[in-house]
């Protein structure tokens, strides 16, 4: 009841504020972060000081501050994203070289479009089936609220992206194989079994980088895309394709990993305070023979996909 209250009453309402009173609003949520209730700082923090470790003290706490106010921001745009629309997302989320993505469609080439928590990725959700010729999908998990899963789903879907569940995605993708597909995939959340991730230098520090993205090219036949999230001005945002690769069973195993986690560093690097620093990224422990590790992931890569 709860749930449904503050849904009916307070936050989509507010979501059809203009994004310049929705600010104002955020702008004290920035303030109280900053002052009274520091969210997640110790994590943020932790996570800032051993990916820039030749950053002093003083800019490290300065990225927090700045993080602090971009994640306002992205809340702001995110309640925003509950009734944006059609023409509003079309003027603020903009792809540079859309023509990228119309070449792969022409060639009948489904797709793979990865990237992470950076920037504005919400309005990417509910706007990427109207970006692109390819019918759009997005893979996820189910929020922890019934209730808040139905809903925001809902309104992720209503320009024509289809939300599908991680555990059974190959049944859905793989059912009409006559529609071609760009299936959105955000691979920096921190995979949920150590043995099972692909380990890399990442930040400046070992990392689990989930390895779904190079899975699913390889069983699907999918051209892999990487794309970058960029911020033009408060509320507009630039998006940049890159086609990793469009043969993915004639990569190395790792080679599709490495490709997307080194170009998310990158822009990671150019603007480290619209990356999502709050979430425990590294969390998961490192294998204590990681070599024997990679020697058996190889192989068993291989066994299934060479």
């Amino acid at each position: 009841m709860g749930a449904k209250i503050g849904y009916y009453i307070f936050i989509l309402p507010l979501s059809y504020l203009p994004l310049r009173v929705l600010y104002i609003f955020t702008y004290f949520f920035y303030l109280i972060l900053l002052s009274i209730v520091p969210y997640r700082k110790k994590i943020i923090l932790g996570n800032i000081e051993r990916s820039f470790p030749e950053m002093s003290t003083k800019e490290h706490k300065k990225l927090v501050r700045k993080y602090y106010r971009h994640f306002t921001d992205i809340l702001a745009e995110g309640v925003k994203n509950l009734s944006i629309s059609e023409k509003e997302l079309r003027k603020r989320f903009v792809v540079n070289n859309p023509e990228l993505m119309q070449q792969l469609f022409e060639e009948k080439r489904n797709v793979l479009l990865v990237s992470g928590h950076f920037n504005n990725w919400e309005w990417l959700i509910t706007s990427q089936n109207i970006l692109f010729p390819h019918q759009a999908y997005g893979i996820g998990m189910p929020l922890s609220s019934q209730f808040w899963h139905k809903k925001v789903t809902a309104r992720r879907e209503r320009l024509g992206m289809r939300v599908i569940h991680a555990k059974n995605y190959r049944d859905i993708l793989l059912g009409n194989p006559d529609e071609l597909k760009a299936v959105l995939v955000l691979s920096d959340q921190s995979p949920g079994n150590s043995l099972k991730s692909y380990w890399m230098d990442f930040l400046n520090q070992q990392t689990a980088v989930l390895f779904g993205t190079e899975m699913m090219a390889n069983e699907l036949d999918y051209s892999v895309v990487f794309f970058a999230t960029r911020k033009v001005k408060r509320g507009h945002y630039q998006m940049e394709l890159k086609v990793l690769t469009n043969e993915p069973r004639s990569t190395n195993w790792g080679d599709i990993t490495e490709a997307h986690t080194k170009a998310l560093e990158k822009e990671i690097r150019n603007n480290p305070t619209q990356w999502l620093w709050s979430h425990r990224r590294w969390k998961r422990e490192l294998p204590q023979d990681l070599n024997k590790l990679k020697t058996e992931q190889n192989e068993k890569f291989n066994a299934r996909y060479r």
